[in-house]
């Protein structure tokens, strides 16, 4: 499956946790680094933008030092987006490396201090105000 048309299977939330040493700017940034990469790869329209960035105080954010043979820093950035089903694992792939090449290019994050989830949903499952659903048929 290639790039979506725009309108079709796009609507990412996306939740960014990090640690509170960052500034409101530069959390900002985090959350603009992560739009580039799904506009870059996921075919999501610039204007789809849909975000809440939490800075987490020192020890919050309780992941394991290591894992799949990924050492985990203090600088942790974990990247959560919920969207519509319908990206291919290339897609995905392309996302991945992106969002991790942004964070580190961009915002000094350590590459293997990027994890990522998604979460997809089919479309019925969003709301985008006036309790409305909007993409149900």
């Amino acid at each position: 499956m290639g790039i979506l048309l725009k309108g079709e299977n796009l609507v990412p939330l996306v939740r960014i946790d990090a640690p509170m040493d960052r500034s409101a700017a530069e959390l900002r940034a985090l959350g603009d680094s992560v739009h580039r990469a799904m506009v870059e790869t996921l075919g999501v329209p610039a204007e789809d933008k849909f975000q809440v960035v939490t800075g987490h105080a020192s020890g919050v954010l309780n992941v394991t030092p290591s894992y799949l043979g990924v050492a985990h820093g203090e600088g942790m950035v974990i990247v959560q987006i919920t969207l519509n089903q319908g990206r291919s694992i290339e897609q995905k792939k392309a996302l991945y490396r992106r969002l991790a090449d942004e964070l580190h290019a961009g915002q000094g994050v350590r590459k293997e201090d990027v994890i990522v989830s998604l979460v997809e949903v089919s479309k019925e499952n969003w709301s985008f105000g006036s309790g409305d659903a909007q993409y149900a048929p």
